[in-house]
């Protein structure tokens, strides 16, 4: 199999054991088949293609699923040995143009004739983190990590092995801005402190998000803002000392930034949280809630979509792999609501569920190795009303 291979249309479609909502199976093959990360949008082609991972022919590649007709086409040809990040690949917002790592440099992927380019090598003792793109399209930003492979035994990606100790050996991080245009890079931002999670946002191209990668009870904080036009950076959300959010994502509106996380105070109702921040902190709303979650996703903060795995409180309920939507209202944060089982291992980050709203907000996105095989999936959002309740661990029917 290589570049421009089709494949006919794989979708099937089930009925969930629980909202009896359609869901609808996009990949349905003997290897795994993965979307991109959450932070990270896939859709492209005014939202009629779909950009996912598969490793189908034993070797990881990049896919475009068209979402019309349900055919797909391998994009790139990669040898299996070589160490690439698919999953972290970034479309930019005003061009049909992608971006992922592949070995030591980042690739430039033309969506619509597949021709790909070196854009940037990376420097000798260090290793790539996440890459994103301004929203003007002009540059691309992305962090590197000191490599201490030789000193630390990790597995990030499975289990997180050595995460721990990533933390605590405090590498030299960098965040690097490299223009698109001219190919000319420049440090803007580096510390000894692990840097993850580089994030631009979607309507501002001078703000980014980066967070202080490791466990989140133990980084200083977890969520920052650099202006990258003045080298300014701060804390979002600094919150009480006891508590830890996380897994920060843009808001649609590039202003507002959500995240989820957790607390050791008695006073909040079993520690969890939800919420989020304008990027100056002039804002910031949390709702307590007693599940919790690996990641969250919204496009503003009115319908929040999670993987909804439930805290120890509730451990072996039969709704703890679920996909859970709250609303926000004037009378505060409802939910959460059940959309549809998800049944997801988690065993590696490829195949976590990673929930993730379409743009225009109609459509939810995961990922689940329900079948044996990690599959991409596909769900319309219903009427909230419609959804059954999750209250104190049992299922409350509307």
């Amino acid at each position: 199999m290589s570049k421009g291979t089709v494949w006919p249309c794989e979708w099937t479609e089930f009925k969930d054991t629980i909202t009896g909502l359609p869901i609808k199976q996009l990949t349905n093959y003997m290897a795994h088949n993965f979307h991109l990360y959450f932070t990270n949008n896939g859709w492209y082609d005014n939202g009629s293609k779909l950009l996912f991972g598969s490793d189908r022919g034993n070797c990881t590649n990049l896919y475009s699923l068209n979402l019309i007709n349900g055919e797909i086409i391998q994009l790139t040809d990669l040898d299996r040995n070589e160490s690439k990040g698919i999953q972290g690949t970034y479309i930019n917002p005003v061009k049909n143009e992608a971006y992922f790592t592949l070995n030591s440099v980042i690739i430039s992927l033309n969506l619509d004739t597949y021709d790909e380019k070196e854009i940037f090598t990376l420097p000798e003792g260090y290793q790539f983190s996440n890459l994103s793109c301004t929203s003007d399209g002009k540059y691309l930003c992305f962090g590197l990590t000191e490599d201490l492979s030789k000193k630390i035994k990790s597995n990030l990606s499975g289990g997180y092995v050595g995460f721990e100790e990533m933390e605590e050996a405090r590498p030299h991080c960098q965040i690097y801005l490299l223009s698109l245009e001219t190919g000319v890079s420049s440090v803007v931002h580096e510390e000894k402190r692990w840097i993850g999670h580089v994030n631009a946002s979607p309507t501002k191209p001078n703000l980014i998000t980066f967070c202080h990668e490791g466990p989140w009870e133990r980084v200083d904080h977890r969520i920052w803002v650099l202006n990258i036009e003045t080298d300014e950076f701060w804390k979002l959300r600094e919150g009480e000392p006891n508590q830890f959010a996380g897994h920060e994502y843009w808001h649609a509106d590039g202003i507002h930034i959500g995240y989820h996380g957790f607390t050791d105070s008695l006073e909040r109702k079993d520690g969890k949280f939800i919420g989020f921040a304008k990027f100056d902190n002039s804002e910031c709303e949390d709702f307590d809630f007693p599940y919790q979650n690996m990641h969250i996703h919204s496009n503003d903060s009115t319908l929040i979509v999670g993987d909804g795995q439930q805290s120890s409180a509730y451990h072996g309920e039969r709704y703890q792999d679920c996909i859970f939507l709250w609303r926000n209202t004037d009378h505060g944060m409802e939910g959460p609501r059940i959309l549809c089982k998800h049944r997801a291992s988690f065993q590696v980050q490829q195949i976590h569920v990673h929930p993730r709203l379409s743009p225009d907000g109609t459509k939810i996105l995961f990922t689940s190795d329900q079948s044996g095989y990690g599959n991409v999936y596909l769900v319309d959002v219903p009427d909230f009303e419609t959804l059954p309740k999750l209250v104190d661990g049992k299922l409350v029917k509307s």
